[in-house]
């Protein structure tokens, strides 16, 4: 026997369609329609929480606070997020810009973990990644890299023209050393932490970028990227035009 059909039935599609237009229990609706009985129950139970929890962050926020605040500023105030850790600290000399911001160039995850590969590899902790950019290469300036040992002991600023001549460590030198703020700060500056090491100048041309570790078809390098300085760069991001 052939099942029963309405004659004036609404196409499926149809259907959905006006469900869906609907402003009271729409979701209510479309949930009995397409989930089936077990998911129902689910969605029942998750949309009472819903609701009760909602209710709850409501009913804490004082009247007036609510009044003065619009609906999508009040759903900010529920949903919020928190900081990302900061993991680049400062280890000597820090230095401002000319309006008084910290200059800091950031130490990503991967290049403090090829730091500290290196350093356990050639058993030598001291090791830091100088940065120098310097004029020249086919957009203007150049990233110089390379690998220099760091004296075991920070020296005192200013430094004597003597000591100068014979440390690795300059005048208007800054280091960066990496530690994620949810691991325990050391008591003292640390040198055998992963650290990076850059000049004055270059630090101004660098200011708010990352130092990266890639690892690429050409091969794998330190890389700075996210220079907010740069206006373009070459292909393998080792020369780069600045802003004027």
């Amino acid at each position: 026997m052939p099942p029963l059909r309405c004659a004036n039935a609404p196409a499926p599609a149809s259907l959905f369609v006006q469900l869906s237009m609907r402003r009271t229990a729409s979701s209510t609706i479309l949930a009995d329609i397409l989930l089936p009985l077990r998911a129902r129950a689910h969605h029942s139970v998750a949309r009472r929480i819903a609701t009760v929890s909602t209710t709850t962050l409501v009913s804490k926020t004082p009247w007036r606070a609510r009044q003065s605040l619009s609906s999508s500023q009040f759903n900010m105030r529920l949903f919020t997020t928190t900081a990302p850790s900061k993991a680049t600290h400062t280890l000597f000399n820090p230095q401002n810009d000319d309006d008084g911001n910290k200059m800091v160039l950031e130490i990503t995850e991967r290049a403090a973990k090829r730091l500290s590969e290196i350093m356990t590899k050639d058993s030598n902790p001291y090791l830091a990644l100088r940065i120098q950019v310097e004029s020249g290469g086919c957009h203007g300036f150049q990233y110089l890299m390379k690998l220099v040992t760091l004296p075991e002991q920070l020296p005192e600023l200013p430094l004597a023209e003597e000591a100068a001549e014979k440390s690795e460590i300059r005048e208007d030198d800054t280091i960066f050393s990496y530690y994620p703020d949810d691991s325990p700060a050391p008591s003292s500056p640390d040198l055998t932490l992963p650290k990076i090491i850059l000049d004055g100048p270059s630090l101004e041309l660098l200011k708010g970028s990352k130092v990266d570790f890639t690892m690429e078809l050409i091969g794998s390098q330190f890389k700075i990227v996210d220079n907010p300085l740069a206006t373009s760069s070459c292909g393998c991001g080792t020369s780069f035009d600045i802003k004027i």
